[in-house]
């Protein structure tokens, strides 16, 4: 029998790592049988370490085979010399001689220490490699350890694993013993061995959380088809059912509510809008752009070419603009997102103007068709017809919000891709940008605030 106390230390380091008795023991023992060899033996004997209660801590034994003569002492031992440790021994046998030292058990423990760490956090990363590698995908509980600076460790399952920064819904407050759902994403082998990458603002975070709090998408009567994210403030998702007696939306919000609110909560506030899919593109866009009231939706190119992005036209009232680009763009950016069709917005009063190009460009399509040219000229004739109409009425790209061509021209030349890359941006800060003057700085302004 081992030391009792002994057993429990290995059963408490058992409980926190998540890992077996038997593995710890394995590694205490071949800790051990290093130590020994290390000091008092040579790499050449095979060593058996018994734990023992009381007395010496651990008893060295050392395994030799029983021969005639014996030529390697290390690993032999003579018949005569084995018969006067146990009378019935043959040629052949195996004997396990006592050689412990007499100051072995405390000094041996000591000397092995750190073999014994190693080899438990390799089992340690074993089992979490074991208990996580078909799990990926999952929605997993946690709860926060610590937290240092924007680096913040959480325990899963009795593991502790890091939360990037950039993997945090911006704006989040977390603190220890808070207690959250996470997105496992994958697991991944680096040099310091398996890693779990997980994830706060990941877009299947809320899809899973949609599943656990409603039971028709788990069962398959709802189906989730798409989902767009902007962690922390807005997402979108579209739901469908092919059963007509399921209303795919208030299965998903519920009664009062109260589905998904459960579903907000969890993702600290952030607003999640629940759309109906359509497989008729214009439906669907126009149902994306929600609450903006959508005039018409004209596809411009449907992605028969895998090279040329999905695009569409979509036309509303002058009023409903703003709500249709929404604050820095986020409500076209996440239909877009949603729909996978790059969105360009429209006053309504510029539909006819935008026919008459199209009818013009289906007629250079039939001449593009008969000259065997291939669908991306017919892309590029598109963007050139659409490029036209906006230089002559003013037509803006949807995420530059509601800035005119000019003012989009000079924020592009002086590097500025979108909205975003403008925010925290002051009004001198904005007058500062080359070619941009006090009138246009405030209308940036505007669209930023």
């Amino acid at each position: 029998m081992m030391n009792q106390q002994f057993v429990a230390a290995v059963n408490q380091i058992c409980a926190e790592k998540n890992i077996s008795f038997e593995r710890v023991m394995d590694a205490v023992n071949a800790a051990l049988a290093t130590a020994y060899r290390k000091d008092f033996g040579n790499k050449e004997q095979e060593v058996e370490i018994l734990l023992n209660e009381g007395g010496n801590f651990a008893t060295v034994l050392l395994i030799k085979e029983v021969v005639e003569e014996v030529e390697n002492a290390n690993i032999e031992i003579s018949l005569a010399e084995a018969s006067k440790m146990k009378k019935d021994v043959q040629i052949g046998d195996e004997i396990r001689v006592d050689v412990t030292p007499l100051e072995y058990g405390r000094i041996a423990a000591q000397a092995a220490k750190q073999v014994i760490l190693q080899r438990i956090q390799e089992a340690e990363r074993e089992s979490l490699y074991e208990m996580f590698k078909n799990r990926e995908n999952e929605l997993l509980s946690a709860q926060i350890m610590r937290v240092e600076g924007d680096s913040v460790y959480i325990n899963i399952e009795n593991h502790t694993v890091p939360l990037s920064a950039k993997e945090q819904i911006p704006g989040e407050k977390y603190y220890n013993g808070k207690r959250l759902k996470v997105y496992l994403d994958k697991v991944v082998h680096t040099s310091r061995g398996p890693e779990l990458s997980i994830s706060r603002r990941h877009p299947n975070l809320v899809v899973r959380l949609l599943e656990m709090e409603i039971p028709e998408i788990i069962e398959g009567d709802v189906e989730v088809k798409s989902i767009a994210r902007d962690a922390g403030t807005r997402s979108k998702v579209a739901v469908w059912s092919e059963n007509e007696k399921i209303d795919p939306i208030g299965a998903c919000i519920g009664q009062k509510g109260v589905r998904i609110q459960s579903v907000m909560e969890e993702l600290n506030g952030e607003r999640v809008d629940i759309i109906e899919w359509s497989d008729d593109p214009c439906e669907f866009i126009a149902t994306a752009l929600q609450p903006a009231k959508i005039a018409e939706v004209i596809i411009v190119n449907a992605g028969d070419d895998p090279r040329v992005r999905k695009r569409a036209a979509v036309f509303v009232e002058e009023e409903e603009r703003p709500m249709a680009i929404g604050k820095k763009g986020q409500n076209v950016r996440l239909a877009s997102d949603l729909t996978s069709y790059e969105l360009d917005l429209y006053n309504l009063d510029q539909l006819p103007a935008f026919k008459e190009k199209l009818t013009e460009l289906s007629k250079t399509d039939r001449r593009m068709e008969d000259e065997e040219l291939e669908g991306a000229e017919v892309a590029e004739a598109v963007e050139a017809a659409e490029e036209e109409i906006k230089a002559e009425s003013g037509g803006e790209v949807g995420h530059w919000g509601a800035l005119g061509k000019a003012v989009v021209n000079k924020l592009e030349k002086a590097g500025y891709k979108t909205l975003e890359d403008l925010d925290g941006m002051d009004l001198k800060a904005l007058e500062g940008i080359e070619g941009i003057g006090k009138a246009s700085a405030k209308k940036i302004l505007a669209e930023l605030t």
